[in-house]
């Protein structure tokens, strides 16, 4: 029992990363109805850039998290920019510049930070929380809290505000919104900057888990990637759910086997969508490709 609850709680604290992972996914799939496949190296940039501000600029890291969210949304707003010419009108086309953006994202970073790759320090110290003999540490704990503060805050965004609400209606039909009067490139270009940001979030809280490198975001996004298909791809609540599920998934597999872990997970993930292939909570809104 012990063994279940201490693999429960490293799950979520795992989860908890996948959750914002595929956040970004979701976010950007409905509004555009665009995966993007640069996701991953969006979130290993902003990773990069919150562990320099950290270790080399030796800023606070809460600060120099914030500063990598924002210079990574500048670089999704740059990447949606480039993009927003094939908006509505090809989506192939826009699915291979995001590929090709992340190519050229990774070379980027081998050329700036080299291909050694860089060791986070914890920021937050000190032996783990124990509570009924089940361990916790400091820094999942917090990244825990930040992922679900985030959440939260999307959450707002997209349901209280004039421009989440615009965005929502966007996601359902980009033709009505337009003649609404609604702003889509706009919209497009504020999910795309939002999704970069919380990709730095959550490459920058993986960092001192993790080990940084050029390669540190295929991993993740695939992760994340799978989290948003397993609770229903473009689904915001899915993509919680699904990072949650996904990250306690993996735990135990890795609790039983660790050498097969990935693969474990996978045979299990495959499993569960051929029984749903619309995940979890399975979004039939957005239909835009």
């Amino acid at each position: 029992m012990q063994f279940v609850l201490q693999t429960l709680v490293g799950g979520i604290g795992l989860g908890a990363i996948y959750v914002l992972v595929a956040l970004g996914f979701s976010l950007v799939y409905r509004t555009m109805g665009l995966v993007n496949f640069a996701h991953g190296d969006i979130l290993m940039v902003g990773a990069y850039l919150a562990a320099t501000f950290f270790i080399s600029a030796k800023m606070p890291f809460w600060v120099a998290m914030i500063i990598a969210i924002v210079a990574t949304a500048v670089i999704g707003l740059v990447i949606e920019r480039i993009l927003r010419p094939l908006e509505n009108k090809d989506f192939d086309l826009m699915l291979i510049g995001t590929i090709g953006f992340g190519i050229m994202l990774e070379g980027i970073a081998i050329l700036i930070w080299g291909t050694t790759g860089e060791a986070v320090p914890t920021p937050i110290g000190g032996a783990p929380f124990e509570l009924f003999g089940i361990f916790i540490k400091r820094y999942e704990l917090v990244v825990v809290v930040v992922a679900a503060l985030a959440s939260l805050v999307l959450w707002l965004f997209l349901d209280r505000t004039k421009q989440g609400i615009a965005m929502q209606a966007v996601a359902i039909n980009h033709e009505e919104a337009t003649a609404l009067g609604i702003n889509v490139g706009r919209s497009n270009a504020i999910a795309f900057a939002i999704g970069s940001g919380l990709a730095a979030l959550a490459g920058g809280l993986a960092g001192p888990i993790l080990y940084v490198s050029p390669t540190f975001g295929s991993s993740l996004g695939i992760m994340g990637f799978s989290a948003a298909i397993l609770g229903g791809f473009g689904n915001i609540k899915g993509a919680i759910v699904g990072g949650l599920l996904f990250g306690i998934l993996y735990a135990f597999a890795s609790g039983l086997s660790q050498g097969y872990a990935d693969l474990v997970a996978f045979v299990v993930f495959a499993l569960i969508v051929i029984v749903r292939p619309t995940g979890i909570f399975g979004e039939s809104t957005v239909n835009r490709a």
